[in-house]
């Protein structure tokens, strides 16, 4: 599986780090020039949840964000809750 939140669409993006040297010019330098640039990736937060996708419990890929905004929906960590629901769709 790749890094993706199956939720927010979040995945590895890239960028760069930039390296300055020399004086600011409101120091009185002659201002900041860039010394090197450097390749980096922008990784998510990425954690492995049980979620209830189309009513069945599934193990997926969300990012942390997802969680706390509360787009996960998580299962029920007991059967019981199931079988009461289940019940209740059989006598309507």
């Amino acid at each position: 599986m790749p890094r993706v939140c199956h939720f927010t669409g979040a995945r590895t993006t890239t960028g760069r780090k930039i390296c300055y040297r020399g004086r600011p010019k409101y120091q009185g330098g002659i201002g900041l020039k860039v010394s090197g640039l450097s390749r980096r990736k922008f990784k998510p937060n990425i954690q492995s949840v049980m979620a209830m996708i189309d009513g069945k419990p599934t193990r997926v890929k969300a990012t942390a964000r997802a969680i706390r905004d509360g787009k996960v929906v998580k299962p029920l960590k007991r059967k019981y809750g199931y079988t009461r629901l289940q019940k209740l769709a059989q006598s309507d």
